[in-house]
């Protein structure tokens, strides 16, 4: 006789990977939504707010390749992520988001500092850059010493850095609904620190719970 239990488990099972699957797909959207709209950001100028035009109109080399690149990170480092099972295509997708995200990450710090909208956001964003770069160089430290679990553990931290640039524009949109524009630059320079810093520390606290660690010496 089969118990009542064992049937809920059976449904349940297919029912929580249906329920994974849609969110893991929303995050996609959500994600490929956010580099699109990164990446013609830098042909939208007539729409920015004044502190980012300023930004555009200080900056016309580096903010747009800044904008580019970083659209692009959104895509390319959770590809090489999901091409660990392909070590060829791997290795390729790596080498091609590793300069993508050098190119973001040091372009970061001018368009961080030149007519910043507040100095708090400002030194969030150049943080956020300076965390991103020397995660990509421990990665590639790592994978040069065949440290493959330390490489791995050192791309997720930098993966959820990345992420940040989703976060802030939710923090940023809910803030707006909810708070209006009361207080907006102090909450925007808030959000410049918290949004990559929050995932980064979760990422961290779920790889030493897993035993694994960027510093790894295996």
């Amino acid at each position: 006789m089969v118990s009542s239990s064992s049937v809920q488990t059976t449904h349940a099972g297919p029912a929580r990977r249906a329920l994974r699957t849609a969110i893991l797909a929303g995050l996609a959207l959500f994600v490929s939504y956010t580099a699109l709209k990164a990446l013609g950001s830098p042909w939208a100028v007539d729409d920015f707010p004044e502190a980012l035009a300023i930004k555009a109109e200080l900056m016309p080399v580096i903010f747009p390749l800044h904008m580019i690149s970083g659209g692009l990170a959104l895509v390319l480092v959770p590809l090489a992520l999901l091409a660990r099972r392909w070590p060829r295509w791997h290795k390729l997708a790596g080498r091609i988001a590793a300069a993508d995200v050098a190119v973001a990450g040091l372009t970061a710090f001018p368009v961080a500092l030149i007519a910043p909208v507040t100095w708090g956001s400002a030194l969030g964003f150049s943080a956020q850059g300076a965390v991103w770069l020397g995660l990509l160089a421990l990665g590639i430290a790592n994978i040069r010493r065949r440290r493959p679990a330390a490489h791995r553990a050192a791309m997720l931290l930098m993966a959820a850095t990345t992420s940040g640039a989703v976060f802030f524009r939710v923090y940023l949109a809910l803030y707006a609904m909810i708070g209006g524009f009361r207080h907006y630059e102090l909450f925007y320079a808030f959000d410049a620190w918290i949004a990559w810093s929050l995932p980064l520390l979760a990422m961290a606290i779920w790889l030493k719970r897993s035993g694994a660690s960027p510093f790894d010496p295996r």
